[in-house]
């Protein structure tokens, strides 16, 4: 017998890709259980199913950093409830650092990652959160389908009481613009290609630009209620903002420098963040 759960829930996090860089992604869960029916004529209780499985994802993945611990261009070092972690990535090896507390970096069994190789190590560790009458846990990840602009972008909220502190997690979000009140692709394929695979950090946190091995560098630094975050990336993969990231003031960035860029249009722009929410800003 099969039970499954079609978009049970979305993770929102950032990902070291061996290629890309740090890149922000935002994928939604399939669950599928196998097993035998129990005296409830059950395989499982959908309401246990739906909250395990979202709890795990919350607190293991979802706004986090995922490292492949296998990639064979990484290195990681504790320092007590730390992690310093240094990334080198790309034809260019171009490198990338970062010293964060344990609860923000998730650590996945792989040498790289890939929504299958996520989701394997996913089902390892979810698979003893079940009773016995589950034979075999599936589970899927798969992105939101965007009909136009879209992009992957890292950042990191230092004000935020919750996870949204975590210097290095991301989503992949679409845009809508309109100018003069007529949805206008030509700005939201610009703003898909600014912000394309990038890092949008808060000038007030950046605490260095600097050069590495003679590649521009930036490193942001601060320190939030879960404890002290750095991260040290190419200056290529970075776009700076005077304020702070919040998808609010992004939407308000990018209307208030559509404007400029375009002064004989009024710009309304809807900015998502990850799946189903996000926020409109006018100028």
């Amino acid at each position: 017998m099969l039970l499954f759960v079609d978009n049970l829930t979305n993770v929102d996090f950032s990902f070291l890709d061996p290629e890309r860089g740090l890149l922000g992604e935002t994928w939604l869960a399939n669950i599928r259980l196998h097993g035998e029916l129990d005296d409830q004529g059950m395989v499982c209780d959908f309401g246990l199913v739906k909250k395990r499985v979202r709890q795990w994802l919350d607190t293991e993945l979802d706004h986090r950093l995922a490292i492949p611990v296998h990639a064979p261009n990484l290195h990681i070092r504790e320092d007590g409830d730390l992690l310093d972690i240094t990334w080198t990535f790309g034809r260019d090896e171009q490198q990338l650092h970062t010293r964060s507390p344990r609860s923000a970096i998730a650590l996945v069994d792989a040498d790289v990652l890939t929504p299958e190789s996520v989701a394997r190590w996913a089902v390892s560790n979810l698979k003893a959160l079940f009773p016995d009458s589950v034979a075999r846990l599936e589970l899927d990840f798969v992105s939101e389908v965007i009909d136009g602009a879209s992009y992957h972008y890292s950042h990191g909220l230092k004000k935020h009481a919750g996870n949204c502190q975590r210097i290095a997690h991301g989503h992949r979000s679409r845009l809508h613009i309109w100018a003069d009140g007529e949805r206008s692709q030509m700005l939201e394929q610009l703003w898909a290609e600014r912000w394309r695979d990038i890092y949008i950090g808060s000038l007030d946190d950046l605490v260095e630009q600097t050069q590495v091995a003679g590649v521009d560098v930036c490193r942001f630094a601060y320190q939030a209620s879960q404890g002290d975050f750095e991260l040290t990336l190419p200056a290529r993969c970075c776009y700076l903002i005077e304020t702070d990231s919040t998808v609010e003031l992004l939407a308000w960035h990018i209307a208030q420098r559509s404007r400029a860029e375009h002064p004989e249009h009024s710009v309304r722009v809807q900015a998502f963040e990850g799946v189903n929410k996000g926020a409109v800003a006018e100028a």
